[in-house]
């Protein structure tokens, strides 16, 4: 009577209850589930014809469209493993990622051929499948995807799946280095998606934009909890804030999910003090912690209902999220926002977590001030680092993995980050966490974007710096930013100092790269743009 948890199962269901309901709509282009389902199918049949089996890998590399969500489900339910990457890496990161996860077969778009033609004869496969697209041409030896497709003629019968088997293979983005391979199985990935159903209130008559890339952490789970349900997948090739702020109404959009740069992104759309967004429409937010003024913008200015989320792609990501209590409806709007700016509790699938304390191991005392370390165990936890039992080993110690998040533990038990264990600031002695200064900058009406970070100093061994991009026009100075900081908060945690820029470095997904950064401040020249 056992069924392995694998969420591949629910394409089966989505089909079998709603075969004429709309599935995926990708530009002009419409699919109903049956037709989804057909197109996944064809493409397992060709990628078994091509030689693919159980077990095997398969690297692609798509945008946000009806090909991407084709892939996880095609290449899957053949057993094999989709190996996704991120299409804004350089050629080298690209072809050491296909090497690494013994990719046999890739699969990219028309757009990105780019650093892949400058590989090509180094790859260890001659096996190349494009998906074409208007306006972009390409070099390489390689089929069309449609055609791909359509020669598989022959049906198979899919293989048994073991829960414990590798579905995806995702690769961090490396910092100081090579990237790492996360080995992700169904079990994990069907769990996960479990959480993002159930809290983020999923329901069969959702319209879910895929504003978040699918190759992070497989859409954080998005790919698969949408169609369990039966709900509608709106493509969307890159984040575009006023296509975004249209597609709102158009497609009557109720559920969407992006970092806080995206979240940025959009309040501060010219175009979004004109949009009337009647959906009230939520979003889940994660990948760095949003400051509350973000939060509470999001709501005033385009009644999106903020949902707080945090994982990591070696947790399949969620392990937390800001659960909300009718209590709190009675407490003012900026209370409200600082509440949802907190990671939050665990969610019902996904195992224990908690903080810990770096010195001696024991959980923090839950009263908001104690800084320890975020663990997690379970069910959705990583399986390890492809090829590095190294670096597993540095994450995994007596079966809890080490986030390296630095949080504090509310009477209620939220968790809030106050930093990444890397960008906390050690100025004389004293703790300083980057993302309060932030927070309180966020604040600030002449603000777009900030960060901050250590930078040496002789004196305290190294001082807060706040980078910040300026909303247009703006013309405050260093000084009145300094000032405004130290009216708000502690001295000592000011920023000594504040450098503008036009734009900050950040990931595919929205990130901030602070190590981009500090190499900037602390090994080459003070210069950020």
């Amino acid at each position: 009577m056992f069924s392995p948890l694998t969420p591949l199962d629910w394409k089966r269901r989505a089909v079998k209850y709603y075969p004429e309901k709309v599935a995926v709509i990708d530009g002009e282009k419409e699919f109903t589930y049956k037709q989804f389902s057909q197109r996944a199918d064809q493409l397992s049949y060709s990628l078994y014809k091509a030689g693919i089996r159980k077990g095997d890998h398969v690297a692609v590399m798509l945008p946000n469209t009806h090909y991407m969500l084709e892939c996880f489900y095609g290449i899957c339910q053949l057993g094999a493993v989709m190996v996704p990457l991120n299409y804004r890496l350089n050629a080298e990161d690209i072809e050491y990622i296909i090497k690494h996860s013994d990719s046999k077969m890739l699969i990219v778009d028309a757009e990105f051929t780019g650093p892949i033609e400058k590989i090509a004869e180094d790859l260890p496969f001659d096996q190349i499948v494009v998906v074409a697209v208007a306006g972009h041409s390409h070099t390489l030896k390689a089929k069309d995807y449609e055609d791909f497709i359509t020669a598989g003629t022959e049906v198979i019968e899919f293989p048994e799946i073991d829960e414990n088997q590798l579905l995806t293979l995702n690769y961090t983005s490396g910092t100081t280095s090579k990237p790492k391979g996360v080995m992700l199985t169904h079990r994990g990935n069907y769990l996960n998606a479990a959480n993002f159903m159930y809290h983020l209130n999923v329901n069969h008559d959702d319209v879910y934009l895929h504003t978040l890339p699918m190759f992070h952490a497989n859409g954080w789970g998005g790919v698969w909890a949408l169609t369990a349900v039966g709900a509608t997948h709106i493509c969307l090739r890159k984040v575009d804030p006023p296509l975004i702020l249209d597609l709102f109404e158009k497609h009557k959009i109720s559920l969407l999910c992006g970092a806080p740069t995206v979240v940025n992104m959009l309040v501060n759309e010219p175009k979004a003090k004109d949009v009337k967004i009647t959906t009230n429409p939520r979003m889940a937010t994660a990948g760095a912690p949003p400051a509350a003024a973000l939060i509470a913008k999001a709501q005033s200015i385009l009644g999106l209902n903020m949902m707080h989320v945090y994982g990591l792609t070696e947790t399949s990501p969620f392990i937390l999220y800001c659960e909300w209590k009718k209590e709190f409806n009675d407490l003012t709007v900026d209370e409200q926002s600082t509440i949802k700016a907190r990671q939050g509790i665990e969610l019902a699938f996904n195992g224990e977590t908690k903080v810990v304390n770096q010195e001696d191991g024991k959980e923090v005392e839950w009263n908001g001030k104690e800084l320890g370390e975020i663990i997690t165990r379970g069910n959705v936890v990583m399986e390890g680092y492809y090829k590095d039992p190294e670096k597993t080993a540095e994450a995994i110690k007596d079966g809890w993995f080490y986030t390296g998040d630095l949080a504090v533990t509310y009477p209620d038990g939220y968790i809030e980050i106050q930093d990444r264990i890397k960008d906390m600031i050690i100025s004389g002695g004293e703790n300083i966490s980057s993302t309060e200064i932030e927070g309180v900058l966020y604040k600030h009406p002449d603000i777009l974007e900030v960060a901050v970070i250590a930078v040496p100093d002789e004196k305290w061994g190294e001082v807060p710096k706040a980078v910040v991009v300026l909303q247009p026009e703006s013309s405050i100075t260093e000084q009145e930013l300094i000032d405004y900081c130290r009216s708000k908060m502690a001295h000592f945690k000011a920023p000594k100092a504040v450098d503008f820029v036009e734009a900050l470095p950040k990931t595919a997904t929205g990130k901030l790269q602070k190590f981009r950064l500090r190499e900037m401040y602390w090994n080459g020249p003070k210069k950020v743009n």
